[in-house]
């Protein structure tokens, strides 16, 4: 496909998988935003109907996980597919081989380690084979830490520690979100030594100097899917991830209330940061990135991704994690101070 002449040329066919979603709602207006053509799919064709009613221009392609004869037709015609549909032990599998067949590049949005390394494992070979990209977890849990990560280790070639805090103000879970927790029952992993080891129980806490409004706070190990794409791609013997000890009572919590709008974006009013230190020696690099609302910003990275892919500004083939795909410092400069504010210290 010929990327060049942005303003000339056909919009590129975005197909979001899980459309209807709270996630995936914010994915079709932000590929809309950018001159995009999103294509709306998912598995549940009454909530399908609903939406492309709201969406009349809008091609709607209602496609199940366990009927591949309606998957790959969903695929069809599309430059890339966007899947936003948890569990994604659930989905990814299914979704990124139908992508990878009609040759088209795959991202996902997932938290799950169990689902990238599956995505890792399965699909590596075959979209290296279509010319394609398999991007997963390119979103607030997974992308963002590893292109801070990326960004921050620079020119070094190995460090000897990676640690990535989650700042929260709280947390109103989705039910996509409450579902993946009760369907996501694995272990999790970190590095240490420099191999993956499942968290130890309990998990480890210890107190965090967040940069801004969060100061000081005491976090707990919770690693979520950007451990499992860091190890893929830097060097360092050990990676870990802490979250404060809010949000995590708000998850827990059978009663705390679902994300609500904040304004007419549909944003919450949710504020968040993510610090990711990098250690050498006595060398420390710290990168950190600021903004509202975990499930909304996701949008703008995943779209990002696409745009870049789709224009040609990343040549990758293969499953990549986002910082091998992307230029890991172009990409956050792009979405700062808009949609991230992003630090480095």
């Amino acid at each position: 496909m010929d990327h060049g002449q942005q303003g000339t040329r056909a919009p590129d066919r975005v197909l979001v998988y899980g459309a209807y979603g709270h996630t995936g709602r914010f994915v079709i207006a932000e590929l809309l935003r950018r001159g995009h053509e999103p294509v709306l799919s998912g598995r549940d064709p009454a909530r399908l109907a609903a939406l492309g009613a709201a969406h009349p221009g809008l091609e709607t392609r209602a496609a199940a996980v366990e009927d591949t004869a309606s998957l790959q037709n969903a695929m069809t015609g599309v430059a890339a597919v966007i899947n936003c549909a948890g569990p994604f032990l659930d989905t990814a599998r299914e979704v990124a081989a139908a992508a990878v067949r009609a040759g088209a590049h795959y991202l996902d949005v997932t938290a799950e380690q169990p689902a990238v390394r599956a995505t890792y494992d399965e699909h590596a070979d075959s979209a290296r084979a279509a010319g394609v990209a398999v991007v997963p977890a390119m979103a607030f849990y997974g992308g963002l830490a590893d292109l801070l990560a990326t960004a921050a280790l620079g020119d070094w070639a190995s460090a000897d520690e990676i640690a990535v805090a989650f700042g929260l103000d709280r947390w109103w879970p989705t039910e996509g979100t409450r579902t993946t927790g009760r369907r996501n029952t694995t272990r999790r992993l970190v590095m240490t030594g420099g191999r993956l080891t499942p968290l130890p129980d309990p998990p480890p806490e210890r107190s965090w100097e967040f940069p801004g409004e969060f100061g000081t706070q005491d976090v707990v190990g919770v690693p979520f899917s950007e451990i499992i794409t860091m190890a893929r791609h830097l060097r360092a013997a050990e990676i870990h991830s802490y979250i404060n000890l809010a949000p995590m009572r708000d998850i827990r919590d059978p009663g705390t209330p679902p994300p609500e709008a904040a304004d007419e974006s549909g944003r919450s009013s949710q504020r968040f940061v993510v610090d990711v230190a990098v250690r050498k020696g006595t060398s420390l690099r710290r990168m950190s990135a600021a903004g509202r609302d975990i499930y909304a910003v996701t949008a703008p990275l995943v779209c990002e991704a696409v745009t870049r892919l789709l224009d040609g500004r990343s040549g990758r083939t293969g499953v990549a994690a986002p910082g091998e795909a992307f230029d890991a410092a172009d990409f956050l400069d792009a979405l700062s101070p808009g949609t991230l504010l992003v630090q480095r210290s």
